[in-house]
């Protein structure tokens, strides 16, 4: 069975100025959409505290923002997460503590004047609603006179963590974030405003922390292109090596044109998801240039252009079929997936698709510009020699 004939006469070549002219108006306007709405980063990139919320019935995304105010988070962000029939909420709060600068003054304050200043206070707002108290006197003073202390500068000790002893003193966990979603949750479910629900999860990421895994995830793609160059410019010629390179950032643009324009969240996944693109869409770009470098010294007669066509034709069936066959194992995560799996897969199908089409209309076409910038003429028969490697 042949789904794609081989013996094909596409002319990809005589229309490559319009495509190349039309992915560059694309790749602009992605990223001035992202400098004006910015990626919608995720609690891995951002910092902060993500929360996830089932809801035993339907609710509406209004509901669950006005909850989340009514908790003090009028900055949350909120996204349904899975099928609509499992009423799951991912709810980002850019912060990951409660206590800030002003209530541990008071709450220091307050504990010095309880027990004295001889005792040593620490917080750490990026480490979240958590206290270090150690008292130089021993043994320290009762859990419940510490709480009361507390209590009178305003400050609750979490029900569900309390106060950790150590040495010398108490690990204190504050009221925090997850004690005030649950308690907004169950206001609400005692109002009747919204449905019963439960708090699957939380996790917190402190903004320096984030910061540092932006940067790194931004240095992984850029590695990943030197890589890159420095192989096709060796495998292959260093006339090929900037289109495969040029072709690889188009893919990672697009892809980043759909977590901005669909206001899925970027995190640590999408990285994978860019990392994996880069992979696949040069890997597709090699095959086609490695058909090249064989035309190259078997059809010594054709131009540059011609040779390029000749070898797109020819590799055609087996870039369609391939990028089929891939797209075929993420319909199955499309359907079934929930979550970043889901947004793992629908990432990767845009990737596909602008990877091959990259590949095709970008790779090789660069090529041909890069040899007439030089001075060359592409369009003479034979001009262009093969490399032996």
């Amino acid at each position: 069975m042949e789904l794609i004939p081989h013996n094909l006469n596409i002319n990809f070549i005589g229309y490559r100025k319009y495509f190349i002219a039309g992915s560059i108006v694309v790749n602009l306007a992605v990223l001035l959409a992202a400098a004006i709405w910015s990626l919608n980063f995720g609690v891995d990139f951002a910092g902060g505290a993500e929360i996830e919320v089932k809801f035993d019935q339907d609710a509406h995304g209004d509901t669950v923002r006005q909850i989340m105010a009514t908790a003090g988070f009028k900055d949350a962000t909120v996204q349904v997460v899975g099928a609509a029939q499992e009423h799951s909420f991912l709810i980002h709060v850019g912060r990951i503590a409660l206590l800030g600068p002003e209530g541990a003054v008071k709450a220091e304050q307050a504990l010095k004047a309880r027990f004295g200043a001889d005792l040593s206070f620490d917080f750490n707002p990026e480490l979240g609603d958590k206290i270090e108290l150690r008292f130089k006197k021993l043994p320290p003073p009762p859990a419940d006179e510490v709480k009361q202390a507390l209590a009178g500068a305003g400050i609750t000790v979490s029900p569900d963590e309390g106060m950790r002893p150590v040495q010398g003193g108490y690990t204190v966990i504050t009221s925090g974030i997850a004690d005030h979603v649950k308690a907004a949750l169950i206001d609400a479910a005692a109002k009747g405003t919204a449905p019963k629900s439960e708090l699957r999860r939380i996790e917190f990421v402190g903004p320096q922390v984030g910061k540092q895994l932006r940067i790194r995830g931004i240095l992984s793609v850029v590695y990943a292109a030197i890589a890159i160059l420095v192989y096709v410019a060796f495998r292959f010629d260093t006339r090929f090596a900037p289109g495969a390179v040029i072709a690889m950032f188009h893919d990672i643009i697009v892809v980043l044109g759909y977590f901005v324009v669909s206001r899925r969240e970027f995190n640590l996944t999408s990285v994978a998801v860019l990392l994996t693109i880069v992979g696949y869409s040069v890997n597709d770009t090699i095959v086609i240039y490695d058909r090249i470098r064989e035309n190259l010294g078997k059809m010594k007669g054709l131009s540059l252009p011609q040779l390029i066509n000749v070898s797109l034709n020819e590799t055609l069936a087996r870039t369609v079929l391939t990028s089929f066959a891939t797209a075929l194992s993420l319909v199955g995560l499309l359907i079934f997936g929930v979550g970043q799996i889901w947004d793992f897969a629908a990432a990767m199908m845009v990737g596909i698709v602008t990877g091959t089409y990259s590949s095709i209309y970008i790779a090789s076409p660069v090529t041909i510009w890069l040899e007439e910038l030089s001075g060359k003429n592409p369009n003479q028969a034979g001009a262009v020699k093969a490399k032996a490697v």
